[in-house]
């Protein structure tokens, strides 16, 4: 079975602002087929991410596209109430509701937030940076032992 993983909005939205950088990595991995990737409609809120990142419409209208056409979506109806952070509890449902192994994402208040670790764990979902995802989905190649 494929790797399952939530990818929070911010990670895509670095990787258009640096299409160089490892959250644009990810991305590409995600194009090739490495991963699965579930979502929900808080995660693809057009209007909140460009109000909130300034992005051009035509550039999120493009990530939405390649998003919407290779990932699964699930409902979310706001179940989950574990983070202080409404937004973050959404990616969380999208993770428990998707049946996600990971969820991946640079919000330090789902990474090192213990109560939300345990409550994860219960749903077998590992938090997890981009640079550990990618070493999960494709693991450094180093000299042969």
């Amino acid at each position: 079975m494929a790797t399952r993983a939530v990818i929070d909005t911010k990670i895509w939205v670095s990787a258009l602002l640096n299409p160089r950088g490892v959250h644009a990595r990810l991305v590409k991995y995600f194009e090739e087929g490495a991963f699965h990737v579930i979502v929900s409609e808080p995660i693809l809120n057009r209007s909140r991410i460009k109000e909130k990142f300034g992005i051009d419409e035509s550039v999120i209208r493009e990530l939405m596209i390649l998003i919407g056409e290779r990932t699964e979506h699930v409902a979310v109806s706001g179940d989950v109430d574990i983070c202080r952070d409404k937004d973050d509890n959404m990616i969380i449902e999208t993770a428990i509701k998707g049946n996600a192994g990971y969820l991946v994402t640079r919000d330090d208040d789902i990474k090192f937030d213990k109560e939300v670790s345990s409550f994860l764990d219960r749903y077998g979902i590992t938090v997890l940076t981009v640079q550990k995802f990618l070493d999960v989905i494709a693991p450094p190649v180093g000299p042969p032992a």
